[in-house]
């Protein structure tokens, strides 16, 4: 008996299976293969390796400074940052900058019931909400340059203050910007003076090292700095002096907005960014970072010029005393690197200079003397020179001096062969000879050389008369 068309189908239980169609070609096998296959390409391991760029990014997010990832396209800034986030157990929540509109970031008024009395708030966007209900997590920006104006403008409260509209993201929330370069951005923009001066920048490149063996499976892991502890006040107080000390000798740099809009869309000196400088260098001294790292950090708060000259200011903070040199020259300990070493000197002879006495003058010297048994002896020209410029009639040469003055003689004549040879070079490089004079100052019996004397030198030494006495390449006698 055939069933009605009439009749309603019968349903089957609810706990009866379905049956699945068959595939008689195979796809959803292939796909599923296709899916283990991608599984375990994407699967890797980290493993502890020093990566400085990776260790300044780390240290710059554990300052709760808002950091800026310049690089190429492809060179793995997002990788970085995905990686950044699970290594440091952080939710990472991605947003393009470029796709959205400034109230995106300021926040869209919503009329209440009595805007007289209630105001009209700005409601945040849904990604601001869903981090403020996480409590913590790493926010990227991603494609920055490619932000209009607009919208970069939006970013500025986001960047500084943390807060979305009316809502204030919570202090666990870290900060990470990524960016191409104008000419590698799609529709690129420079970035805002105000907007750029917030950020840490850092030009992400890639390590050989690195790429291939993470290729190979096994990536560097980003771990927070360790800070000591018993440090913590010798760390701040160390990055306040020595930030302090230097802005009152170089007071021009403590604001310096660079005059070109390419130049004015990256790192530049200002009282904020000197701030975050002097944050990065107490975190830096906290957890005993190394020198390139710390680098990359100062440069990419201030600058490239007043990072450097940062530098070499705490260098300098860490050279010893020139007093306690002038007091015990015997056991004098000066630094070993060349730069150090030499300035070491130069402050031992400025303090000569300030207070000029012949006791200090001679254990100036004996300073002098101490570096050359320890050290290169070139690098005494300069002080030696300068000291000996400050004796007095009335005071006699010591014996130092005789120990040095073939030394310095002797560097003195092989910085003039060598600027002689980088001379010869430079005109061989240019096709050029060098010219000995005009032709009346020559030589007028040139084929008389042999017999008369050597070679003519091509100078006419002064005489009694205007007889041509070569004194230089004649004998008296030529009166030629």
């Amino acid at each position: 008996m055939s069933s009605s068309p009439l009749l309603p189908t019968p349903v089957p239980p609810a706990d009866t299976p379905v049956p699945t169609p068959a595939d008689p070609s195979g796809t959803g096998t292939h796909l599923a293969l296709a899916d283990d296959l991608l599984a375990l390409l994407r699967t890797t391991t980290t493993e502890p390796r020093p990566d400085e760029q990776l260790e300044a990014l780390t240290l710059a997010v554990a300052a709760d400074l808002p950091v800026l990832l310049w690089g190429e396209p492809g060179i793995g800034k997002t990788a970085a940052l995905t990686q950044l986030a699970t290594s440091l157990d952080l939710p990472l929540t991605t947003v393009i900058a470029s796709v959205h509109e400034p109230s995106d970031f300021s926040g869209l008024p919503i009329v209440g019931d009595d805007p007289a009395a209630q105001g009209v708030p700005m409601a945040p966007p849904q990604w601001a909400v869903d981090i403020v209900r996480a409590g913590r997590g790493l926010l990227f920006l991603d494609e920055l340059s490619t932000a209009t104006p607009a919208v970069q403008a939006a970013l500025l409260r986001v960047v500084l203050e943390r807060k979305v509209g009316a809502l204030q993201l919570p202090p666990g929330v870290r900060i990470v910007a990524a960016a191409n370069p104008r000419a590698s951005a799609a529709d690129g923009w420079e970035l805002s003076p105000p907007l750029a001066n917030r950020f840490v920048h850092l030009h992400w490149v890639h390590d050989r090292e690195v790429v291939v063996r993470g290729l190979g499976g096994v990536w560097p892991r980003a771990e927070l700095p360790r800070l000591a502890p018993e440090r913590l006040p010798e760390a701040v107080a160390f990055a306040r002096r020595a930030v302090c000390g230097f802005l009152k000798a170089r007071p021009t740099l403590i604001h310096r907005l660079p005059s070109t809009e390419a130049r004015r869309g990256g790192a530049w000196p200002s009282p904020r960014s000197w701030e975050a400088a002097l944050t990065l260098l107490a975190f830096g001294t906290a957890a005993s970072v190394s020198r390139e790292v710390l680098a990359l950090l100062v440069r990419g708060a201030v600058g490239d010029g007043p990072g450097l000259e940062l530098l070499a200011h705490l260098d300098r903070m860490d050279l010893p005393d020139p007093e306690s040199l002038l007091a015990d020259p015997a056991s004098a300990e000066l630094p070993a690197r060349g730069d150090l070493r030499q300035a070491a000197l130069e402050a031992v002879v400025a303090a000569v200079g300030a207070r000029p006495e012949r006791k200090r003058w001679e254990a100036g010297w004996a300073v002098l003397v101490r570096a050359l048994e320890t050290g290169a002896p070139d690098l005494l020209v300069a002080p030696a020179t300068a000291l000996a410029a400050l004796r007095r009639e009335d005071w006699e040469v010591p014996e130092a001096v005789e120990r040095l003055a073939a030394v310095v003689g002797l560097a003195r004549r092989a910085d003039r062969s060598v600027k002689r040879a980088a001379t010869a070079d430079a005109g061989r490089a240019t096709g050029t000879r060098r010219r000995r004079g005009p032709r009346s100052a020559r030589c007028p019996a040139p084929h008389r050389r042999a017999r008369c004397g050597p070679p003519c030198r091509g100078r006419r030494p002064a005489g009694p008369d205007s007889r041509w006495t070569w004194r230089s390449c004649w004998p008296p006698d030529c009166t030629r």
